[in-house]
């Protein structure tokens, strides 16, 4: 029975650590959203983010330098489509595309150009489990809720803190109008396009961290497609979170189970082809898909360039 309590600790401890990247990429692509930028190059970002900060951080031999010049990284893509979709009223499909492509060349060429080719991988040092001070101690939930790395909890706060923003606050139903009806809300003074390019940065900031959590937490080391579609399925999580915070945590959840039930079942060795254990992520997001297509809205103006004598583009 004590086996068996550990096992399904472990199990949940693990679920919580592997949901950190899906939470971030998917809270970044919301807060772009709810003021109709629609990120695609969650992907290319992630990546970015991964080399960048892991690059910084075994120069620098400091774990919070990398996670900041990771956060700067995803600030510049989220800068770069905010621009090219605000100012030049580009098509926001397309310039995310484009974005994915650049960040996927970047974090190949970057190690390359900086470290060259090792015969063995440089390692960085990885973020440890930081207790909470006694509820550390509770038995079980202790274990699996208090005693995690550092950004576990901030991505559990930055939910929770962007819930109340956008729902609690004038400034997040300004936010939110700018996403539904941008000529409304400039009527009322509401300035569209800095509200556009703020969310847009910062979400870029938000998913390039959940990129430099991978070497950080996972591995120690950068190595080439180590996302591992994980952009992508943020995507998919937000619009099956309906773009709100909560709802995108507790997806985020969901997504981390399957993703930690498929490498467990993997490493028991039960027979079944790794190739298909590798898809459950996905065919679970068919799925869910399926099951909540038409029960969630996106933003009304999603996807959409605002332009004050054109309206809509």
């Amino acid at each position: 029975m004590d086996a068996i309590l550990v096992s399904i600790v472990a199990y949940a401890k693990l679920i919580l650590l592997s949901m950190v990247p899906f939470v971030l990429a998917g809270q970044g692509t919301m807060l772009g959203g709810r003021t109709g930028v629609f990120n695609v190059a969650q992907e290319g970002i992630m990546l970015v983010g991964a080399s960048v900060g892991f690059l910084v951080s075994y120069l620098s031999g400091s774990i919070v330098l990398g996670m900041a010049a990771a956060m700067a990284a995803g600030a510049l893509f989220g800068l770069a489509l905010a621009y090219f979709t605000t100012h030049l009223k580009m098509d926001q499909f397309v310039i995310g595309l484009a974005l994915f492509f650049i960040g996927v060349g970047l974090s190949t060429l970057l190690p390359k150009l900086i470290i060259g080719v090792t015969l063995t991988p440089p390692l960085v040092p990885t973020l440890k489990d930081l207790p909470v001070p006694l509820l550390s101690k509770i038995p079980l939930l202790g274990e699996i809720f208090f005693n995690q790395n550092v950004l576990v909890y901030v991505s559990i706060l930055v939910s929770v803190a962007l819930w109340w923003y956008l729902y609690r606050t004038k400034l997040g139903l300004e936010l939110r109008s700018v996403g539904e009806n941008p000529q409304a809300a400039d009527s009322l003074g509401i300035n569209v396009t800095r509200a556009r390019y703020w969310s847009a940065i910062i979400g870029g900031m938000m998913i390039g961290l959940a990129g430099a959590y991978l070497p950080m937490v996972y591995t120690g080391t950068f190595t080439e497609g180590m996302v591992k579609g994980r952009g992508w399925l943020a995507i998919a999580l937000t619009f099956f979170g309906g773009w709100k915070p909560l709802t995108i945590l507790y997806g985020a959840a969901f997504f981390a189970t399957i993703e930690v039930l498929a490498y467990r079942v993997q490493v028991v060795g039960t027979g079944i082809p790794y190739q298909f254990l590798l898809m459950l992520p996905y065919l679970a997001t068919i799925v869910v898909m399926i099951l909540t297509f038409g029960k969630t809205r996106a933003p009304a103006f999603l996807g959409q360039n605002y332009d004050r004598e054109r309206r809509a583009l």
